[in-house]
């Protein structure tokens, strides 16, 4: 276990050399019961406040009619 320990010391070592420092996210946990749940109804919420933004729904269908040229 010391090689294994010994190894990652030597690489976070290099990555801070490199210029970069550890950092720890917290994520939600996919596993628990109501997450699916709180995942629908979030997303009912940003439909909703979609569906009640026209100035968006303009913007979205201006954007599309000015594709010319995008793929050449």
């Amino acid at each position: 276990m010391a090689n294994v320990n010994s190894r990652v010391q030597k690489h976070r070592a290099a990555l801070r050399l490199a210029g970069l420092r550890p950092v720890q996210l917290w994520v939600p946990d996919t596993r628990l019961p109501h997450f699916a749940e709180e995942c629908r109804r979030q997303c009912l919420l940003v439909a909703q406040a979609d569906n009640a933004d026209t100035g968006m729904h303009q913007l979205m269908d201006d954007s599309l009619a000015d594709v010319e040229g995008w793929t050449e």
